[in-house]
């Protein structure tokens, strides 16, 4: 290594933002540039660490170029039911082409606790992405069709016996359908806590339900959606995300090894081959995790592949530090 800088170049390679961030003004002196460094890295690791209520945070704008900031904005969560533009709510697939590169990024670093938590996120919210064709938009509260109000629909009728729907899931579904005229602070807690139980009821009511009532007759081609929401439940069941909450033998932490991610996803594959949608898990992709693109693709129905985004990011601060 030639200097401090070549170390920080070295580092920012290696999408270690928080930790050129804290460097950058001992190596760079106070001034400007040190302070451009480091706003590029808070930024940077904002996307790193999936924190998608701040991606649209301003503070650092003149430091980030607008492409990547507006970039990162198609992945942030409206704070408000107001919010404009609605950035995750209005689509999906930006925010799963983020999380298909920050898994490829963790894996190579082998951060396999902190990837596992990415594909656990993207299990949660699966199903949105499957109705996102359906619906027009990612499940925003604010557009819910009226058809889930139908005559004769139990969606979110808390405490009906004929609904498929936990306990838990009747409630998120409930505050769903009222939530866009509550406040900021509430709307943040539904987010928080129940959004992605909303999800998953989403695709039990066109999956699973053993009594339907009306709450999904307004979707078209609805046979092939059940079929997309089917193995988005599925894959929520599967080993690898199961890897989030197990402690497997001779972790005392729970953080799995690289030959348990690989154990786990090949079983995953097997378990989800069952029907066309499915099947794609089992295609040779050129992903860390061969096949998961090709799943989210086929869920989704449009191509999901991994973002640029962080990629971007380190090349610009590179070129900052290069600069300097």
């Amino acid at each position: 290594m030639k200097s401090a800088r070549d170390l920080l170049i070295a580092l920012a390679q290696r999408y270690s933002f928080g930790d050129v961030g804290a460097l950058a003004p001992a190596v760079l002196g106070p001034g400007e540039r040190a302070d451009e460094v480091a706003a590029v890295c808070e930024f940077g690791q904002r996307l790193l660490t999936l924190d998608a209520e701040d991606f649209a945070d301003e503070n650092d704008a003149r430091s980030v170029p607008a492409d990547l900031r507006r970039r990162a904005r198609a992945c942030h969560m409206p704070q408000t039911s107001r919010e404009q533009p609605r950035g995750a709510l209005e689509s999906l697939r930006p925010s799963y082409a983020l999380l298909l590169e920050v898994i490829e990024i963790r894996w190579r670093r082998r951060e396999l606790s902190t990837m596992i938590s990415a594909v656990h996120i993207a299990s949660e919210y699966l199903p949105l992405l499957a109705f996102e064709p359906a619906l027009g938009h990612a499940g925003d509260p604010v557009r819910w069709p009226e058809g889930l109000r139908a005559p004769g629909s139990r969606f979110g009728s808390i405490g009906d016996r004929e609904c498929d729907h936990t306990r838990a899931e009747q409630s998120a579904v409930e505050r769903t359908l009222r939530v866009a005229v509550e406040p900021g602070q509430g709307w943040r807690a539904y987010f928080d806590r129940q959004h992605s139980q909303v999800a998953g009821a989403l695709a039990t009511c066109v999956a699973r339900c053993r009594t339907p009532c009306t709450a999904m007759d307004w979707v078209p081609e609805k046979d092939d959606l059940a079929l997309r929401s089917r193995v988005a439940l599925a894959f929520a069941e599967t080993p690898l995300v199961r890897l989030r909450h197990a402690a497997p033998v001779g972790h005392g932490f729970g953080v799995p090894s690289p030959e348990e991610v690989r154990d786990a996803w090949q079983r995953s594959r097997s378990l989800l081959d069952k029907n066309e949608v499915g099947h794609r898990a089992t295609e040779n992709d050129g992903f860390s995790l061969s096949g998961l693109p090709s799943l989210f693709s086929a869920v989704a129905a449009v191509p999901v592949r991994p973002a640029s985004l962080l990629s971007d990011v380190s090349a610009h601060l590179v070129k900052l530090l290069e600069e300097h």
